[in-house]
């Protein structure tokens, strides 16, 4: 999830296959779920549990070509629904999802459906089989792909005013987008032999949301009622769709009744307890029935959801109170009703709020959590440093693998002998991929050396990035890529708020002896962090899908192609949703806008660390800055005790231990409703799948990923209803809200 960063939210659990990718450390990807294990046990008979790195070998034969137009059509526009959602999502809380089990779902059921009915039209019939549904996902990941730059950095570039505006950008940003898209999809190909094939089980790197995306297709290929179960998934994820989409569109009209219960203004108006509604009014603490955050409360469970709506009490109901009280903070009249006289504003990152004798509650807050964000994120990987020494002995022999595999192609078979002779260890797997099937290396060489040359060219020509700064971007890319691919393949946690502050960083301390503009050193700065993220997000896509294909046997270099087109798609859709949202509601570019409602999380944590890199005379208050040291260093403490202290026989405290990146996530976000929705949703998950498991598995995931997918599509529809002037905040009414405004 900040994942989209997209924990990159969309933030990711800390502690296993967690439901969903946030988009500051990764996007969040459903997992398995305890009520699946149950499933999955029945439909494999334990094969994977005993060898998880032996690609199934009870699956039939795909009749004919699995690279099919249905199947790519199929697959983008799953993706496409991903994305748009995605960034509606990751601009409002942070958060963003994963396509993996969402387009295997529609995917099985639009494609069986095409089968059965269709089979008389060539491009629409005909069998179908799991490598075609998985060419289906592979498709979907891809469009999906690339929205966590569009809810992190470039919001942030515009916000400081370091490019035009987005619908004047949009070609400028496109272009960006596919190199460093592609940049991440060609430096990755070589690495599915080494992550999969060579070090796979050496380093324990089984990618669990790849393998319960592998075991979902196969279930349903395989068990007798895995189709009617496919349908009932497909059926309840369509009705939450339209539900969640018509009551994003028509609540506008009445938001105070069918989206934001303020119950302490309903108090307030009844007489009950004035103050104190007041108070908790000022400070934001209301209900509101959002289907995306109650869907994704359901996906990530209760430490998740708990976690963040501890952040929320720590932050707006305890921390926030107290420095006003101290003087330490400020707010401002939120209305000029005379019955509110009382109601505060506590969220302004005005210039007159961000000084450090005059800051806002917002403003102070923010620090302590992009600091223990950071920590934990670097901390986490850090606690990983056995897996890296092991892949440093490794990676010799895989590098002299790959030369003699080289050596093998140019040379025509002279050295195949001597490359036969060199394998196979007894930690290594074998390649599920016929010889024919695998992607050569004049499929990818030329496509890497054209990307490298032409991000040096369109950086220098359009941003004015130095080649040997572009170059430098392009090496911690790859570097942070490479170690995002193997703690997600580890972990299920994709640490893109490590590899991206740890990019600004490092680029910050490069810029601080050039004679460049501020302008110029902030720009180089969120350039290359964003660089780092695309790069690291695309290439842990790409061999997270090739571990998919290598359990079913798919051609890789089938998905490898399903995978170039369906960035193809991203490289444009995202752009265009962007700007979509930005035309609608230009409050996201402008700092100084209170209510906006989108609250950008994690364009604050990366405007915040590039200013922090690249003023010289940047402060904060002393004692924001005080509390960050303390809380980073909790934060970072708190992880250390869960990976070495809650282990053996206290092991399961660890489903009580606070997850620090989501909890000072909160921190980020100016409005506690974000944690209030997930911890209703995943109450509601909990106590379902307690009651009748059976009817979770078949109807659970459909629920929460059509509430998800639905409010996204929405939020669509709100924006262009705002562009033509017939929204809510003009035809509805205020009835229920504070002052009469929510």
């Amino acid at each position: 999830m900040e994942t989209s960063e997209s924990y990159e939210l969309v933030p990711t659990s800390e502690e296993q296959a967690s439901r969903v990718e946030s988009t500051e450390d990764g996007r969040a990807a459903p997992q398995s779920t305890e009520n699946e294990d149950a499933v999955e046990a029945e439909i494999d008979g334990d094969d994977f549990a005993k060898d998880p790195f032996k690609p199934f070998n009870d699956l039939g034969n795909d009749t004919g070509n699995i690279l099919t137009v249905r199947a790519i059509g199929v697959g983008i526009l799953c993706g496409a629904l991903v994305n748009t959602s995605n960034i509606y999502l990751g601009l409002k809380s942070g958060w963003t999802a994963g396509a993996n089990i969402f387009a295997s779902i529609i995917g099985f059921t639009v494609l069986k459906y095409c089968s059965t009915h269709f089979s008389h039209i060539p491009i629409l019939g005909r069998d179908f089989g799991p490598r075609e549904n998985n060419i289906v996902q592979t498709a979907a990941t891809a469009a999906g792909g690339m929205s966590n730059v569009f809810v992190s950095a470039f919001p942030a570039m515009y916000q400081l005013g370091l490019l035009d505006t987005p619908q004047r950008d949009y070609w400028r940003i496109s272009i960006l987008t596919a190199l460093g898209g592609y940049f991440g999809f060609f430096f990755a190909t070589p690495l599915r032999k080494f992550f999969i094939c060579w070090v796979g089980r050496e380093l324990g790197l089984i990618f669990p949301s790849s393998s319960a995306t592998a075991i979902t297709i196969r279930g349903m290929h395989m068990a007798s009622e895995g189709g009617a179960s496919a349908q009932n998934k497909t059926k309840a994820l369509g009705m939450t769709f339209t539900f969640a989409a018509s009551l994003r569109v028509i609540s506008q009209y009445a938001m105070g009744l069918l989206w934001d219960w303020h119950i302490f203004t309903w108090a307030f108006k009844f007489g009950l307890f004035q103050d104190a509604a007041v108070f908790m009014e000022s400070w934001g603490w209301f209900i509101e029935w959002s289907p995306a955050f109650i869907g994704t409360g359901m996906l990530v469970g209760l430490n998740v959801a708990i976690s963040h709506l501890a952040g929320s009490i720590l932050a707006w109901v305890i921390i926030g109170p107290i420095l006003v009280v101290r003087g330490q903070a400020f707010g401002s009249p939120a209305t000029d009703v005379p019955e509110w006289s009382g109601l505060m504003s506590y969220t302004s990152l005005s210039s007159d709020f961000t000084t450090p004798d005059h800051p806002s509650p917002r403003y102070w807050l923010l620090w302590p959590g992009v600091s223990c964000m950071i920590a934990v994120s670097m901390t986490d990987l850090l606690c990983q440093w056995r897996i890296f020494w092991l892949t440093s002995k490794v990676v010799y022999d895989g590098i002299a693998r790959s030369y003699r595999s080289l050596f093998t192609q140019f040379s025509g078979g002279r050295y195949a002998r001597a490359d036969r002779a060199s394998k196979i260890k007894d930690s290594e797997v074998q390649d599920s991929a016929l010889d024919h099937e695998t992607v050569k290396l004049w499929m990818w060489v030329p496509g890497l050396v054209i990307v490298l040359v032409l991000t040096c060219v369109v950086m220098r020509g359009q941003f004015g990035m130095p080649v040997r700064e572009t170059l430098l971007a392009l090496f911690l890319a790859f570097f942070f890529s490479f170690l995002a691919i193997q703690a997600t393949g580890a972990t299920d946690i994709t640490p893109l708020t490590a590899a991206s502050k740890a990019s600004q960083i490092i680029l910050g301390a490069v810029t601080k002896g050039e004679n460049w503009t501020l302008e110029q050193s902030q720009r180089m700065n969120l350039l290359g962090g964003a660089f780092a993220s695309v790069g690291a997000n695309q290439a842990v896509d790409l061999v997270g899908d090739f571990r998919v294909g290598y359990l079913l046997r798919t051609s890789p270099k089938l998905q490898w192609l399903a995978q170039g087109i369906g960035t193809l798609f991203a490289v444009f859709l995202a752009p265009g949703v962007y700007v979509l949202f930005s035309n609608a509601y230009p409050c996201i570019h402008d700092v100084n806008t209170e209510g906006c409602p989108f609250h950008v999380p994690s364009v604050g944590a990366w405007r915040a660390v590039a200013v922090a890199v690249t003023e010289p005379d940047f402060t904060i208050p002393n004692s924001s800055k005080n509390f960050s040291v303390f809380f980073a260093i909790f934060g970072a403490i708190m992880v250390l005790i869960r990976r070495y202290v809650l282990i053996g026989r206290w092991e399961w405290l660890r489903t009580y231990h606070p997850n620090m990146m989501v909890l000072s996530l909160a921190f980020i976000i100016d409005t506690t409703v974000v944690g209030t929705a997930m911890a209703i949703g995943a109450v509601i998950a909990t106590i379902w799948a307690r009651r009748s498991a059976r009817s979770f598995e078949d109807y659970g995931y459909g629920v929460a990923a059509g509430f998800m997918a639905g409010e996204g599509i929405g939020g669509v529809v709100n924006a262009i209803i705002q562009m033509l002037g017939f929204s809510g905040n003009i035809y509805g009414t205020g009835f229920g809200c504070p002052a009469g405004d929510c």
